[in-house]
């Protein structure tokens, strides 16, 4: 079995660097063209070809010594953003959001308008219709929170709809939120977006390690980048038909009650979806013990990722998640360089492990007797479970 390394302080640098260059290339779902862009020349600095999806998902594929069934590493480009909703006698924007999250969370935030019709740079602020204290007193705490209730002020000398119409904006523009990130004297990095182009960063950092090092993984794997996580059918299309696991690299939810942390990695056992495949996660698990990686596992309740949309569509394949640890999700997020390390080494030691069940997983599907399906932990004997059911009448 492989071992991971300890990311070297080189490494750390660069994927810190590329995740602030990713951070300032805005790309909410429906516009990652420049992100992508940006991906893709990363990755043929490193020499390795990529292929395209119809709708614009990046796949790239390390090679490996089993010809059989392969992996996948899936994480997405896209983040959360606003859409121009309509255009204000007042002069100012009316917004929708793209992706899940709260217009309590857009408050304050700074936005630079993606107009189709001019190249100019458009900025402007996200505020709540009431956002002045001395214009409205006690009314700025009471007003409602929702998208209804907030408004995209324009850096321009504007003061009508035709204003705007003039400026060249129109309705369907993008709206997405400067990330404006911070690398804090600690180590940690606050942001917006960081769900889930950490993740990004971390992949990247982790084939640029293995094709520096011209690292033959035990199996091909495939790399994913996808553009539409945050609408919920990222992973959908696009994967190739003999993957026998995959893992998707996003955010571990920081918070009252959660268990992930952000100085190391979390495996989730379940969100949203349902239950993460047990054999795999207990894996990732084992192998954070074994090579001293800081670790935790969690659930989450309000969460779905890439996998979920990989295996809605029907892919068959083991699916488990990793996260870097993230405080404040989907809003003035925050996360640690140590968090992203530990992210990165726990993917590399499972890209050098045999598949979870080498043998049994090979193939899309096994015949043969029961019995020898391959399992872990596996319950007490059917015997004992016949003396237990015996013995208490109310089984």
């Amino acid at each position: 079995m492989g071992h991971a390394a300890v990311m070297s302080e080189a490494d750390r640098a660069w994927m810190t660097d590329t995740l602030l260059s990713l951070l300032q290339t805005p790309s909410p779902t429906g516009r990652t063209d420049a992100v992508m862009q940006l991906i893709g020349d990363i990755f043929d600095g490193f020499g390795i070809p990529l292929s395209l999806t119809r709708r614009g998902a990046m796949i790239v594929e390390l090679p490996g010594e089993s010809a059989t069934a392969g992996r996948a590493v899936v994480v997405h480009s896209d983040t959360t953003g606003c859409m121009v909703r309509g255009l204000k006698d007042n002069g100012r924007l009316e917004v929708i959001p793209v992706g899940t999250f709260s217009a309590r969370f857009a408050a304050g935030a700074r936005v630079r308008i993606l107009s189709e019709d001019t190249e100019e740079f458009i900025t402007g602020t996200i505020l709540p219709l009431k956002a002045s204290g001395h214009a409205f007193g006690d009314a700025v705490d009471t007003q409602i929170t929702d998208w209804d209730h907030v408004e995209i002020r324009v850096d321009r000398k504007v003061s009508s709809r035709e204003d705007l119409a003039k400026l060249g904006i129109r309705i369907g523009d993008y709206a997405p939120l400067i990330a404006g990130p911070v690398l804090t004297d600690d180590g940690f990095i606050v942001s917006r977006h960081l769900d889930d182009k950490a993740g990004v960063a971390v992949v990247l950092a982790l084939v640029k390690y293995f094709t520096e090092n011209a690292v033959v993984l035990p199996h091909r794997t495939t790399i994913m980048v996808t553009i539409a996580e945050e609408v919920g059918y990222g992973a959908s299309t696009g994967l190739p038909p003999d993957i026998a696991e995959l893992i998707a690299v996003d955010n571990a939810v920081c918070a009252p009650g959660q268990y992930s942390i952000e100085d190391g990695v979390t495996v989730p056992m379940s969100d949203l979806h349902g239950p993460y495949d047990y054999h795999l996660t207990r894996k990732l698990c084992r192998l954070a013990e074994e090579q001293g990686i800081p670790f935790a596992r969690d659930v989450f309740r309000y969460y779905r990722s890439d996998a979920a949309a990989a295996i809605e569509a029907g892919a068959n394949t083991r699916a488990a998640l990793v996260g870097f640890g993230v405080d404040g999700s989907h809003g003035w997020e925050r996360t640690h360089i140590d968090s992203l390390a530990a992210t990165y080494s726990l993917l590399q030691a499972w890209l050098q492990t045999p598949l979870t069940f080498a043998e049994w997983d090979a193939t899309p599907s096994r015949k043969g007797k029961l019995r020898d399906f391959p399992s872990w932990n596996e319950p007490a004997p059917r015997e004992q479970w016949v003396t237990l059911s015996r013995s208490d009448p109310h089984t």
